[in-house]
């Protein structure tokens, strides 16, 4: 049992390391500075609310560039922090779906995630790191906080001298009372899956209709790995229903965001190839995508199609849906499933830890950001497999009473029940930080003039406007500016947002949202063409930011 000494390695502060409800995401270059990456990692192991001495940490990311070397300083840290035990990844890989049940089922301290989510990767874009707490989900502000304090009073950090550990080899190792354990990265996440899920009524579905073509991009992310294990070897697909499967350190020099623009080489050949059921993830598995020929399903209504059919998934039919939760900006389409299901819907900021919150008080069985996360008690993170085969599982169950049911079939079927919600965001990426704080100011200063209240512009009458503010009903914290909206006297609402995922300038979102009861089948862009106008009127955005057109549009 060979041991190790630590050694006290002096260093200084650097500016800027102040991790968001995501972590800390920069670029690679900037992890790549002399102690960048050790401070920040001495900073979150100080900062475990019961300190490393003893603890358990899951580690792993999405594959991107410089995780191996991350995740060797880490094992070096933790040692050196007399943390007992580390559960990796093999190869450093672990899906953050899949890193927040290992947290949970091992009971572990938290885990430290080595990721920049859809961010993308390669020696030139970004990296990330973020710790997770014992119940799987994202470090509150109260720690996140805390973190960053200490990074701008760091003067050393703690460091044993082992050598580089072998991530490929499964398997135990002890140095002295350090554990590392490396695992199969994959293996309790198919269990979980298995446990959720009836896969014999998927396999079934399948064998009844062997013409119903699925594809699943990995977009060269974490995911592929878990894809092929559950579509190929559980469900019995041919490999052809998975494509970039391998996890690249740069993403096959994409960008791993599940989205119509990004996901392009998905969109195209699942209209070309007549592909009924297509689906994408990003780089480290926790957003989805759901398309078909000819549909999209806005994430939106995924998180409001996946509650209406709740019993089209036995975890769900056992317990019984205790309530239902969206970030702001997503459409109030769930709102009106709760409203008939008689179940307690909340509006959250944006970001897990708000629905990790009412999970762990048992207030919310499944919840959904527009930003294409969904996700459900079953873990605190947002998991982008389990959406696509809970998709697949309302698909199945559909074709009991429609045998030849399809994407746009259940869609229509749920719009004519409960009417649609049409909804948009356009995403205007790294935008000059003093351009986009003018746009902000020029919206802060339209909802404090109250005299707005009341004013139409054409057909849209301005009910309320105001920016977001949100009292945890379980803890009781108060977040403040978690986006501007204008909300109209007929439910459309029209809502501003800085981001803070973005690794340099600033993403400003604009979401518009138009509710029709009748009128569902038009296209999206066509329905909301008069709301973006006038959020662009009213923000004057074109004018202060030189864009004419989004980066992308969702």
């Amino acid at each position: 049992m060979p041991s190790f000494t630590v050694k006290e390695v002096p260093t200084k502060p650097y500016d800027g390391q102040k991790p968001g409800t995501s972590g800390l995401r920069k670029r690679v270059k900037i992890f790549q500075q002399d102690n960048y990456t050790e401070n920040f990692v001495q900073a979150t192991l100080s900062a475990i609310p019961d300190g490393p001495a003893g603890a358990t940490l899951v580690v792993g990311g999405d594959g991107r560039f410089f995780l191996k070397e991350a995740v060797q300083k880490i094992i070096r840290l933790a040692a050196g922090n007399k943390v007992s035990k580390l559960v990796i990844g093999q190869n450093g890989i672990l899906s953050t779906p899949a890193a927040s049940n290992l947290i949970r089922k091992r009971k572990a301290t938290g885990g430290i995630l080595l990721t920049a989510s859809h961010n993308p990767g390669g020696p030139d874009n970004d990296f990330g790191i973020k710790y997770n707490m014992s119940n799987g989900g994202p470090a509150p502000e109260s720690v996140t906080d805390k973190i960053y304090q200490i990074t701008t009073k760091i003067s050393s950090y703690q460091q044993a001298d082992l050598p580089d550990i072998d991530l490929s080899k499964i398997g135990t190792t002890k140095h002295g009372d350090f554990t590392i354990e490396v695992i199969d990265p994959v293996d309790d996440y198919v269990i979980l899956m298995k446990e959720i899920f009836d896969f014999d009524l998927l396999r079934s579905f399948f064998k009844k209709r062997p013409d119903f073509k699925v594809l699943f991009d990995s977009m060269h992310g974490v995911t592929g790995p878990y894809n092929e294990r559950l579509l190929v070897t559980e469900l019995g697909l041919p490999k052809s229903s998975v494509m970039n499967s391998i996890p690249l350190p740069d993403f096959g020099d994409g960008h791993p965001d599940p989205n119509l623009t990004y996901a392009h080489d998905l969109v195209d050949r699942v209209e070309k190839e007549n592909i009924d059921f297509g689906a994408a993830s990003d780089g480290d598995g926790d957003r989805n995508m759901i398309i078909g020929k000819g549909a999209f399903v806005n994430p939106s209504d995924s998180v409001a199609l996946i509650a209406a059919y709740a019993d089209a998934i036995p975890y769900f039919k056992k317990s019984g849906l205790k309530g239902l939760a969206r970030s702001m900006p997503t459409s109030g389409a769930i709102d009106r499933v709760a409203k008939k299901k008689g179940i307690q819907v909340f509006e959250v900021p944006t970001g897990w830890k708000f629905f990790g919150n009412l999970m762990d008080a048992g207030k919310c069985s499944l919840c959904g950001e527009e930003s294409f996360g969904t996700g459900s008690d079953h873990i605190r993170e947002k998991d982008g497999v389990w959406a696509i085969i809970a998709w697949l599982s309302i698909v199945a169950y559909a074709s009991e009473t429609n045998p030849k049911v399809g994407l746009n079939d259940i869609l229509n079927k749920h719009y004519a029940e409960y009417g649609r919600n049409y909804f948009s965001r356009y995403d205007y990426e790294e935008v000059d930080s003093e351009h986009a704080a003018k746009v902000i100011d020029r919206l802060t200063a339209f909802i404090n003039d109250k005299s707005n209240v009341g004013k139409s512009f054409g057909r849209y009458e301005v009910a309320a406007a105001d920016n977001f503010e949100y009292t945890d009903p379980i803890d009781g914290s108060v977040s403040k500016n978690q986006g501007i909206r204008i909300i109209f006297s007929d439910g459309s609402r029209i809502i501003f947002r800085l981001s803070g995922t973005g690794s340099q300038g600033a993403t400003i979102r604009l979401y518009v949202e138009k509710y029709e009861q009748k009128n569902y089948t038009v296209d999206t862009q066509t329905a909301i063409q008069d709301l973006i106008k006038l959020a662009l009127e009213l923000s004057q955005l074109v004018e202060f930011t030189g864009r004419k057109k989004p980066t992308v549009i969702t």
